[in-house]
């Protein structure tokens, strides 16, 4: 079991740590460009090309059961590797939720362009924060149920 992350503007990088060094899970923080990252043997950083979805495609590739992928990037989360995917704010996505929340930024981006007036996201707080931990605590215990009943 692992932990893989878009490192690139992820708000939540210490509380992955801090699960993942509880736990014992390696991590893997992929970004565009080189980030500080703490000294430890289960954390790796992956620095991959600088185009638009470099990061996104590396994890993509490797994701997979008994992964949990920490992304805020709602495509990511639509493909269908079997990792468990959960956002910064803690939302989990699955196959129901991402399809909604895939039509609904498409029909935000399509507003934008045509120049109607967006809400911007409402700013990251202690809730979300609290939100994430618990889902990334959630997820590692039923990962681990699984990994034990197979």
């Amino acid at each position: 079991m692992r932990i893989i992350f878009d490192a690139d503007a992820c708000p939540v990088k210490d509380e992955v740590y801090r699960v993942a060094a509880r736990y014992g899970l390696s991590v893997l923080d992929v970004a565009n460009s080189p980030i500080a990252v703490p000294r430890a043997p289960e954390i790796e950083r992956v620095v991959v090309g600088a185009g638009l979805d470099a990061a996104d495609d590396w994890i993509a590739e490797r994701a997979g059961r008994g992964t949990i992928v920490v992304t805020s990037d709602i495509p990511l989360a639509s493909v269908k590797s079997g990792a468990d995917v959960i956002a910064p704010n803690g939302k989990r996505f699955n196959e129901s939720s991402v399809g909604v929340a895939l039509a609904t930024r498409n029909l935000m981006d399509r507003l934008r362009s045509t120049g109607q007036a967006t809400s911007e996201p409402k700013p990251f707080g202690l809730r979300d924060r609290s939100n994430f931990l618990s889902a990334l605590d959630n997820a590692v215990v039923r990962l681990r149920r699984l990994a034990m009943t197979r």
